[in-house]
């Protein structure tokens, strides 16, 4: 067993020398620019130009770029007002995600309180108003569950909104007197209702496709109109077993259906004259996306490579910036007026190799898994099964560092979109329930079968490996499924479920009581299925878990009890803990941990 916490050799830092696999990490990148609604030519964006993720100003007008953030383990959550004057940011420690909100003005200055009175919390979502004083700021705590306020300057906040269960700012209106925010004090984390309300708290409307728990259906707040006086408000729907976008008249109660007739997930946001929706469609892990005329209800296809858009946002002259990828292609912030928005300066990143799409029938139905192999080479390789986190989320043909230095290092990796991913309609998605893990793991399987059949993967050589979710799969897996793996690699991952429960945020406690039908005293026996602590003995790999000492999502004690079980039996592992919460926003640091796990894999795999 071995346990680091100290630093491991960097290897060499001349660019001539340094391998792909750690320039795709070190190469600058940005986020899609957040421009604001008054003042278009201010920008807000993050970007990794010091090694560590921060938040950046961008002057359009003059080409000015400032740094705004500056802090040793980065900063990532930030807003920028409507009118341009302030930069609002999340200030928490290390990491834990429990902190304040801060502002500071565009063109510089000192740091200050965003919404004095409040005392530190996990966010629950934000809203700033044009007035360039009106904030509705959302806080959650374990004493007081979900609360939302009304900030203005030079006042005391006011509290509009308080439940137990989890809830959220979903947008301010234009003119600053409707306040839309989304809930769930029906019970069901995954599926939330809408409630909109004035300045005061008073309830204006409501909608619920949840009809009280009973039909899963959930809804999502995209955005009042841009348009002063407008009571228009976008939203998500899933009535036709995925996500649409609807406009809802709060006012007056109209819904207007798009039913746009495209086959997989949509969201969408307003055209800055609120006269059309900049639509963002996504199908079998492949994004585009489409202009529709309110009007005319005309749908035009805009035109962008073939991969994954993970942002998009339609500027006041009607062109589109977009946040663009694929496996083989480093992210870029692009237009459809043509060419590359923000390019930053410095060492490029390599590409990597396509990817591949398997179908692979499953005990729940067709299973998406997304393939990548060192070119040029035949099977059986040794092969990674990365698995996503979320558990509601899913891979995509998408540019990612991590996979592609396996694929450097001579592995196949599969990527596998079970039963509880996103963009595969309402039904894949919600299938995971009660057999939490059990579901997913059943999944992995199927696809594990294929890659060994079809010659891909070496049976012996198999590495299980995944962070957040992705690393609870791990380590469940390796305990119900011993025979199929020869070594885990968890990232961040729930251990102890139980323990975990007890000592995660808020709205995560909410989440897992959803998932599994209650709390641990509730439904034990459902907790014990589902922890990977239960199978621990099991467990025959030898076993590598990092872990964030300040996670509030995934925390270190539950860890700890997992780490002394395998000691506890001469279980092969090591352990790796770093001074950040749940993952790291420091270049190196994500170098360090990827070369830690590069290491271990080849000095436990058996030699092909």
């Amino acid at each position: 067993m071995t346990e680091s916490n100290g630093p491991v050799p960097q290897g060499p830092q001349d660019h001539q020398q340094t391998p792909d696999w750690e320039k795709r990490f070190r190469a600058p990148r940005v986020s899609l620019p957040e421009w604001a609604e008054d003042a278009p030519d201010r920008s807000l964006f993050v970007s990794n130009a010091t090694g560590t993720y921060e938040l950046y100003a961008w002057n359009r007008a003059t080409g000015e770029q400032r740094q705004v953030t500056d802090r040793p383990n980065g900063t990532t959550d930030g807003v920028l007002s409507p009118d341009g004057e302030w930069i609002w940011w999340f200030d928490d420690k290390d990491g834990d995600e429990f902190g304040v909100w801060r502002r500071q003005p565009f063109t510089g200055g000192e740091d200050e309180p965003a919404a004095p009175g409040l005392e530190p919390s996990y966010p629950a979502g934000l809203a700033l108003g044009r007035d360039g004083r009106t904030a509705v700021v959302g806080r959650s705590t374990d004493e007081d569950g979900t609360t939302i306020h009304l900030v203005r300057d030079g006042e005391p906040p006011v509290e509009i909104y308080r439940h137990r269960e989890s809830a959220g700012v979903g947008d301010l209106s234009h003119d600053g007197t409707l306040i839309a925010l989304e809930h769930t004090e029906h019970g069901d984390a995954m599926h939330s209702a809408l409630r909109v309300v004035r300045p005061d708290g008073t309830p204006v409307a409501e909608l619920d496709d949840t009809k009280g728990g009973t039909v899963e259906l959930g809804l999502e707040v995209l955005g009042f109109a841009p348009v002063e006086g407008d009571t228009r408000l976008l939203i998500g729907h899933q009535r036709r077993g995925r996500w649409e976008p609807l406009v809802w008249d709060v006012a007056t109660g109209e819904e207007s259906d798009l039913a746009l007739d495209l086959p997989g997930d949509m969201s969408a946001e307003w055209y800055p004259d609120g006269s059309a929706l900049l639509v963002a469609h996504s199908f079998e892990a492949r994004s585009e996306l489409f202009r529709f005329d309110l009007a005319t209800r005309e749908l035009t296809r805009l035109d962008t490579p073939p991969g994954t858009v993970s942002g998009a946002s339609a500027r006041p002259d009607g062109t589109v910036e977009y946040l663009w990828s694929s496996s083989a292609e480093p992210s870029a912030v692009r237009s459809t007026a043509g060419g590359v928005v923000l390019d930053p300066p410095g060492l490029k990143s390599p590409g990597s190799v396509p990817v591949e799409d398997v179908w692979v029938e499953g005990p729940g139905g067709r299973i998406h898994a997304l393939v990548q192999k060192p070119a040029g080479v035949s099977g059986p390789l040794p092969t990674v099964f990365d698995i996503h986190g979320g558990p509601t989320w899913h891979d995509s043909d998408s540019f990612a560092a991590g996979p592609a230095a396996w694929v450097d290092h001579g592995y196949a990796v599969v990527r596998v979109n079970y039963r509880g991913s996103t963009g595969y309609g309402r039904a894949w998605t919600d299938a995971l329930k009660h057999r939490v893990g059990l579901i997913e793991l059943e999944d992995i399987a199927a696809v594990r079968a294929w890659a060994v059949d079809s010659g891909l993967a070496d049976p012996e050589r198999l590495v299980l490996t995944g962070g957040s979710w992705g690393g609870y799969l791990t380590l469940l897996g390796l305990g119900t499924q011993p025979d199929l793996w020869t070594l885990g690699i968890a990232a961040v991952p729930v251990a102890d479920y139980v323990t975990a429960y007890h000592d995660e945020m808020e709205a995560l406690k909410a989440m897992d009581r959803t998932l599994l039908g209650g709390t641990p005293e509730e439904v034990p026996e459902r907790f014990e299925a589902s922890s990977p602590i239960t199978y621990v003995d099991q467990v025959k790999a030898p076993v590598y878990i990092s872990a964030g000492v300040n996670d509030p999502r995934c925390p270190i004690r539950q860890i700890e009890n997992y780490v002394k079980r395998l000691q506890a039996r001469g279980a092969v592992h090591e352990v790796y803990r770093y001074d950040a919460g749940h993952g790291s926003l420091v270049v190196d640091e994500r170098i360090k941990q990827v070369r830690l796990e590069l290491d271990f894999a080849a000095r436990h795999l058996p030699r092909g």
